[in-house]
């Protein structure tokens, strides 16, 4: 793989609703419109040989907006879904969703264990949906996953290192994204893979997300391969570690 190239972007697609709200429409036309640019993200990290794919949809604290919002967009994901799958499966794509899928309807849950178990042997490329999530939920699951086997005697607290606790996040067995790209305007990770984001490239656009297209996404790529990635190193012991 291309070394300029990220091996996992993450994106939160934001400037949905108020895209929409600028053209006279409801909100949920926005997020239906950004359906499309979800198609291309996929595309292109197919196209290139982007590994893994996170798209942030809905976060734990998107619940307390109105509740007729909230409907129109459990019922989008649904249709999505059923819509979507098809083309996913077809080329080799793996969907997962993360998140708290208690709060989700049903329904939903169905849906989303039928398209994650119709996708899962699939490795062109891995997609990740985060629906119902918030980064600091997700550090909390992990930290009880690891002190219940801790309290029934499977795990020594010991061996509890930064290894372990990333393998028990939502992203376990995934590396850390390389790019984060957040549309909309917004310089925030609201609250977005807290963990995995330590030493990602953080990558902002005033775009609104039905907006972002092709173009858009070459500039966060270009972006992103101009960028000197040092993790904590200094520019000579980085020069050294290449040569060796």
């Amino acid at each position: 793989m291309d070394a300029t190239l990220p091996r996992h972007v993450a994106i939160i697609m934001d400037g949905n609703g108020r895209w929409a709200e600028r053209r006279g429409l409801a909100r949920h036309a926005g997020h239906r419109e950004g359906i499309p640019v979800v198609r291309m993200c996929v595309e292109e990290c197919l196209r290139r040989g982007i590994g893994a794919l996170t798209l942030f949809a809905f976060s734990s604290e998107n619940w307390r907006r109105p509740a007729a919002e909230v409907s129109n967009l459990m019922t989008l994901f649904v249709d999505a879904l059923e819509r979507e799958v098809p083309e996913l499966h077809a080329n080799g794509v793996r969907l997962a969703v993360i998140g708290d899928r208690h709060a989700l309807s049903v329904r939903l849950q169905s849906r989303v264990a039928e398209a994650e178990r119709h996708t899962a042997a699939n490795g062109a490329l891995r997609l990740q949906i985060a629906l119902s999530y918030g980064g600091r939920w997700d550090v909390v699951q992990a930290a009880r996953k690891l002190a219940a086997e801790v309290a029934a005697g499977s795990l020594p607290a010991a061996s509890i290192d930064e290894a372990r606790f990333g393998a028990a996040l939502a992203l376990g067995g995934l590396p850390d994204p390389d790019l984060f790209v957040r549309t909309g305007g917004e310089r925030r990770i609201s609250n977005f893979l807290l963990w995995n984001l330590a030493y990602t490239e953080l990558w902002f656009t005033d775009t609104l997300w039905p907006d972002f297209d092709v173009a858009a996404f070459e500039a966060a790529l270009a972006f992103f391969a101009g960028r000197d990635r040092r993790y904590g190193l200094t520019a000579a012991q980085q020069g050294g570690a290449a040569s060796a």
